[in-house]
């Protein structure tokens, strides 16, 4: 009996993390199906419409037909285009966006370490610059399909990409000289005080980086009312315009789980990701499992939110202006960041001179 159980307990120390893995993967596949339900239901909620309603409970499985749907038809690849980029740039988008999301500490464990996937000391860093890989899956698909409208999109999504960044990363440096560190898990932990609570979360002692951080995310999401590389009254459909099939779904699905990556690093950053209100002062009251299962709970329920409110502002503001979004980020995003910096590093200065 010993033998069996150590050889079990063997068989799961070499599959635990593929198996996590795979399940966070199919997570993120059914939670982007969900976003697109979402979307659909208020926009028709905004629209005073009734949304999907037919396929399933509610219309709750639409996103799955639509996969479905897409699985039947028909590839087509430009003649005079480059039919590996081609291949490739969805599936990039894709990979990049899935692998965010395992760096990402959803809640503390028992034993008082990061639950995720793959904790890293400088997770900050590597999620900024996995976001920041992710447009070369829009230039490549803009220029692999030989078109003129989809080479302008994928052109507007690098300039696009380049102007917000700067302020993106400015703003996320002006939560790292309040924690001290890259770590994510550090970076949460840092906003659990005992006596201020939810006040010591980023969002309050650093509002004005949480409003550039969120405008800069939902710019690098490409999403409306950033949505310039896809603009359709312009470009037909932007970079995707020669796209059809599971590479068009593929598209598709990596812009909604960069919708959630987004809202699970905003939330991380500037909302005390999974901690819960006042934690500190009854944490210990709590069985450790159980306080796990509730952390992840309340941060799955403020990543909804933050989702939700991307969904909001897509179906209530229009889509700029490319000069518009031009001076937005350079004219005004860039140097607020900067000027954030300055005054939060001063802050922090005086903090620990004074009363450190």
């Amino acid at each position: 009996m010993d033998s069996v159980l150590s050889f079990l307990v063997s068989v799961w120390e070499v599959l635990d993390l593929p198996i996590v893995i795979f399940l966070v993967l199919n997570v993120f596949l059914i939670t982007a199906s969900l976003l697109v339900y979402a979307e659909r239901k208020v926009s028709a909620f905004i629209q005073e419409r009734s949304g999907p309603n037919r396929v399933g409970p509610g219309g709750i499985l639409q996103s799955f037909a639509d996969v479905f749907k897409l699985m039947f038809k028909e590839n087509i690849v430009p003649v005079q285009g480059n039919a590996f980029i081609h291949s490739l740039a969805p599936v990039l988008m894709v990979v990049i966006a899935m692998t965010t999301g395992s760096l990402i500490p959803w809640a503390r464990t028992p034993g008082g370490e990061a639950l995720a996937i793959a904790p890293m000391g400088v997770g900050l860093l590597m999620v900024l610059a996995l976001t920041s890989i992710s447009v070369y899956g829009v230039t490549l698909a803009g220029w692999s399909s030989n078109s003129k409208y989809s080479l302008l999109g994928g052109l507007r999504s690098s300039a696009q990409m380049i102007s917000y960044e700067l302020a993106m990363g400015a703003a996320a440096l002006s939560v790292v000289l309040y924690s001290g560190s890259l770590d994510l898990f550090v970076i949460v932990e840092s906003q659990n005080h005992p006596e201020a609570g939810i006040f010591a979360w980023n969002i309050v002692r650093n509002p004005v980086g949480f409003v550039v951080f969120s405008v800069c995310a939902l710019a690098e999401t490409n999403r409306a009312p950033f949505d310039l590389p896809e603009a359709e009254q312009e470009l037909v459909g932007g970079y995707h315009t020669e796209y059809s099939g599971m590479k068009f779904g593929m598209f598709f699905l990596a812009e909604y789980v960069n919708l959630w990556i987004a809202s699970l690093l905003i939330t991380t950053l500037f909302l005390g990701g999974y901690l819960l209100p006042w934690e500190a002062l009854y944490a210990d009251a709590i069985p450790g499992v159980l306080l796990t299962l509730l952390q992840v709970g309340f941060f799955v329920a403020k990543v909804s939110f933050i989702a939700f409110c991307f969904i909001w502002i897509r179906w209530t503001l229009p889509r700029f202006k490319y000069n518009q979004l031009m001076n937005l980020g350079w004219k005004y995003m860039l140097p607020i960041s900067i000027a954030n910096i300055l005054v939060i590093a001063f802050l922090v200065a005086i903090y620990q001179l004074f009363l450190g």
